[in-house]
């Protein structure tokens, strides 16, 4: 699976009308409201605030008042022939006086996406596991050492050392001598062997 490395925008226009696409990196906890609200602001005269998105447990895509089926979903469908997960796509449209029928709506709501894409880096990514792990400080440079390819998210000194920290599967096993807990299964980018 693979999915965007960092928000990017893109436009283009067509017969007068401006398409911005926003793509976004997303999880399951991400507020997708939030960012579509955040968008609205940010391009206040907009006529429509089109979107997709899929997680690994959701899908969801609005058309925002152009006709049924032709932004919302064409979007949808992008991202799932390219393969990707944890992507969320808003398209804001500029209504520029000709319409587009149909067709047309679907033709330039998928071109957008598309073009979007090209200008993004694209990810690998693979199930892996947000963990915490405490250990003493005497064992700091042998997990520094494990997790070196591991996302650190967050390093915490108190009495002992609290990792907050994405990791991929199969480096579980390496932290059986380690306390950790496991706060969830997402996808984490993958590492390359």
């Amino acid at each position: 699976m693979k999915t965007v490395l960092e928000k990017k925008t893109h436009e283009i226009e067509i017969k007068n009308s401006r398409f911005i696409t926003i793509l976004y990196p997303i999880t399951e906890q991400t507020n997708i409201l939030n960012i579509i609200e955040d968008t609205k602001k940010l391009y206040p005269k907009a006529n429509h605030y089109c979107f997709a998105y899929l997680t690994d447990t959701k899908q969801k895509s609005s058309d925002d008042g152009e006709p049924s089926g032709t932004a919302g979903i064409p979007m949808l469908n992008v991202l799932i022939k390219e393969k990707l997960i944890n992507t969320l796509a808003i398209t804001i449209r500029y209504f520029g006086g000709i319409k587009l029928g149909a067709g047309g709506l679907v033709r330039a709501y998928t071109k957008s996406v598309k073009e979007a894409l090209t200008v993004s880096q694209i990810i690998e990514v693979e199930k892996g596991y947000h963990i915490n792990i405490t250990i003493p400080y005497s064992e700091q440079k042998n997990l520094d050492y494990l997790l070196k390819d591991s996302q650190i998210i967050n390093k915490n000194y108190q009495e002992a050392v609290n990792y907050e920290v994405l990791i991929n599967k199969k480096l579980l096993p390496s932290l059986k001598n380690y306390t950790y807990k496991i706060t969830s299964e997402e996808y984490i980018r993958a590492l390359k062997d």
